[in-house]
């Protein structure tokens, strides 16, 4: 079983990465959460990886920090959650904001990731609420984190493009909310018909407008 890799980034998508590691280029599958941490590509990176066997395929799962890893296996352990789901569950929301739900049971805010539905969240919420405390996620680290990975890259390029951050950050959290599309240029797309609705022009989003 493959537990790490170390080796040098050569190519990166949102749900996937290929490490070289001395010559031989692994591909492995990962969280939003991870993409929005890597490095440049060419430079050298390290994973924590979770190895998936299947009779007809070996899958590679991996993650920048333990926590997620451990987050990842842990959902792995509900009744009906594969590793697929499971990396949906971490892109869709921040890790604090993911471990608050679970432990408060949040059914609506689990439902809102793509592909969950009802009765999976219950389930997952059921199974694993108790089993948190492996985490060791103390009080003080349950505030949840402002963005989303993705979510921040938009709002980046917005206040890069010069509107106001509050104007910004209003038109990110709606696009997010409307159910758009996980690709950036979409989320991005969608913001900025948000900023140039009726009220909205770009003339007083922007700061100094």
């Amino acid at each position: 079983m493959i537990g790490q890799l170390r080796g040098r980034l050569v190519a990166k998508q949102p749900n996937q990465v290929v490490v070289d590691v001395g010559g031989v280029g692994y591909l492995v599958q990962i969280p939003l959460s991870t993409f929005a941490g890597l490095g440049e590509l060419n430079s050298e990176t390290t994973l924590l990886v979770h190895t998936h066997v299947r009779e007809d395929q070996i899958a590679l799962y991996g993650f920048l920090t333990a926590r997620e890893k451990q987050l990842f296996r842990l959902l792995l352990e509900a009744s009906g959650v594969g590793p697929a789901l499971a990396v949906k569950l971490l892109s869709g929301m921040p890790l604090d904001e993911l471990v608050l739900a679970l432990r408060r049971g949040d059914v609506a805010r689990l439902v809102q990731v793509p592909g969950v539905g009802r009765k999976t969240a219950e389930r997952i919420v059921v199974e694993l609420r108790d089993r948190l405390a492996a985490l060791g996620v103390a009080e003080e680290e349950e505030k949840v984190a402002a963005h989303a990975p993705l979510e921040a890259d938009v709002l980046s390029a917005l206040l890069n493009l010069g509107y106001d951050r509050r104007a910004a950050e209003r038109a990110t959290a709606e696009a997010a909310r409307n159910g758009v599309g996980r690709g950036f240029e979409e989320l991005l797309r969608a913001a900025l018909q948000h900023l140039s609705r009726p009220g909205k022009t770009a003339a007083s989003a922007r700061g100094g407008g």
